[in-house]
């Protein structure tokens, strides 16, 4: 018995071993890759892979549209207008607007359907790295990498990163390459109201339309125009 009882303690103690073997390498290996996107832009995304595999297996083959384009290559109204619709409190807070987090429990408190609460950094870490879905495994990894990349990236860089792979319609990711479909013209050269145009179809890139925008989307589209102006424009952000 007493043989069986420590056969029993050595074989729990190698998984134990191999556990946190396995676990130290998973962190190292994250901290490393995040480390190294701070310069290294991403060829793909997390929710490219899943497009293309969604492609793949419909029957219907297209491929991915995506392009990179630095931040100082865009319009200085494409990164406020995505901060003006997504993110507000962006430049001030650590990956989790608390003030956010907070109304939208009060709304799930009452009984209304819970409103999105995610930051910018947050769908970063999302669509770079992790699955479509919603279950708290999932939302704890997001945490995780929301905190690694707010530690390892200037918030420039976080912006950046997410104006380059958002999903802006049928497998079309980023800002270069939703430009040249919709607007036939380089970042640089978009307008006010295009780039407010571009950050009103983030909610659900795949139903709302930049070329025929509904009557909601141009009702959003003006509302972010307002919300630019009263944030100050892009010199909010001049400090980045």
């Amino acid at each position: 018995m007493a043989n069986n009882n420590q056969s029993f303690g050595k074989k729990f103690l190698s998984i134990i071993k191999a556990a946190f073997k396995f676990s130290l390498l998973m962190f190292l290996s994250s901290v490393i890759i995040v480390f190294l996107l701070r310069w290294i832009n991403p060829v793909t995304s997390s929710i490219m892979v899943q497009r293309q595999v969604e492609s793949i297996f419909s029957g219907e083959v297209d491929y991915i549209k995506y392009s990179w384009v630095d931040y100082d290559d865009c319009s200085p109204y494409l990164p406020i207008a995505f901060v003006a619709a997504e993110d507000q409190n962006f430049p001030n807070h650590f990956g989790f607007d608390v003030r956010e987090i907070k109304k939208a429990l009060r709304q799930y408190e009452r009984g209304r359907r819970i409103r999105g609460a995610s930051t910018i950094t947050q769908q970063v870490a999302k669509n770079l790295f992790l699955w479509e879905g919603k279950s708290f495994i999932r939302k704890g990894i997001e945490a995780y990498f929301t905190v690694l990349i707010e530690l390892l990236w200037d918030k420039k860089r976080i912006l950046e990163v997410y104006m380059n792979i958002a999903e802006f319609g049928d497998m079309i990711f980023g800002v270069k390459m939703a430009s040249l479909a919709s607007y036939k013209k380089l970042p640089a050269k978009v307008s006010p109201a295009q780039a407010a145009l571009l950050a009103a179809v983030l909610p659900n890139p795949l139903r709302y339309s930049i070329v025929r925008p509904s009557g909601y989307v141009r009702g959003r589209q003006n509302w972010i125009l307002k919300q630019i102006n009263s944030l100050g424009g892009p010199e909010y952000l001049k400090e980045l």
